[in-house]
């Protein structure tokens, strides 16, 4: 049984700030080593019942990284609909403003195509994703939020996602 004690360390353990943004990972999220020094952040969302974990990486490119339509479009990209639509028009957007901050979401499942690693010919082929992507402004530049997973574990964690979001905050 955990105690509050252990609670409050495991929760203290996954609050982190890179170059102006803070924020606070749910404590079932498992921080996983980031794999290049333009991820702040990494985890592992445990899967829905049957299915495989979902990814979350938090990205800054010191401050460049492409406007926010840019990147809205290339995730997009990274998305094809198994009826063949465009994925655009079936993705869904919108923009909020979190504890003073600007971040502008995506929402939208299909088969992820995106590439294994950038400039990497390989691609990921996985039917039945969903991928739930965000820009957040800072004084300091962009940040860049992207959860990617099977549909179900990613639906799983609407709510700590939502409350992960909820956390950011510019920390000057």
């Amino acid at each position: 049984m955990r105690t509050l004690a252990t609670a409050v360390i495991a929760l203290a353990a996954t609050s982190l700030s890179a170059a102006g943004l803070a924020f606070t990972a749910p404590p079932a999220w498992k921080t996983v080593p980031t794999s290049s020094n333009m991820r702040v952040a990494q985890f592992a969302l445990p899967g829905a019942a049957g299915a495989a974990d979902a990814e979350l990486i938090v990205y800054y490119f010191g401050g460049s990284g492409g406007s926010v339509a840019a990147n809205m479009d290339r995730w997009i990209g990274q998305m094809q609909q198994p009826d063949g639509r465009p994925s655009k028009d079936v993705a869904k957007q919108r923009t909020r403003t979190i504890n003073g901050l600007t971040a502008t979401m995506i929402d939208l499942t299909g088969t992820y195509i995106a590439e294994m690693t950038p400039g990497s010919p390989g691609r990921h082929n996985s039917p039945n994703y969903r991928l739930r992507a965000v820009v957040v402004e800072t004084p300091r530049g962009p940040y860049f939020i992207k959860l990617t997973g099977p549909a179900a574990t990613v639906a799983s964690h609407e709510r700590s996602f939502e409350q992960f979001l909820g956390t950011l905050r510019y920390t000057p």
